[in-house]
């Protein structure tokens, strides 16, 4: 589970604008967003870099 949703809220930034900076489909980043698919490591280290977090703020807790 991941917390990119959250992330992108806090941030005010839309997941088409993510998309587009990731050189991503709407559809691909929609389902990272909806927990629907988790992104490879390299995509959630990147998706990090760009929205200025570190990558373990965009993992949830298992507790």
């Amino acid at each position: 589970m991941n917390r990119i949703k959250e992330v992108l809220e806090e941030k005010g930034v839309k997941q088409t604008w993510l998309a587009e900076q990731l050189g991503k489909s709407y559809n691909m980043v929609n389902g990272y967003v909806q927990n629907r698919q988790q992104p490879r490591l390299e995509v959630l280290f990147e998706i990090a870099e760009i929205l200025g977090v570190k990558p373990k703020d965009l993992l949830k807790d298992r507790k």
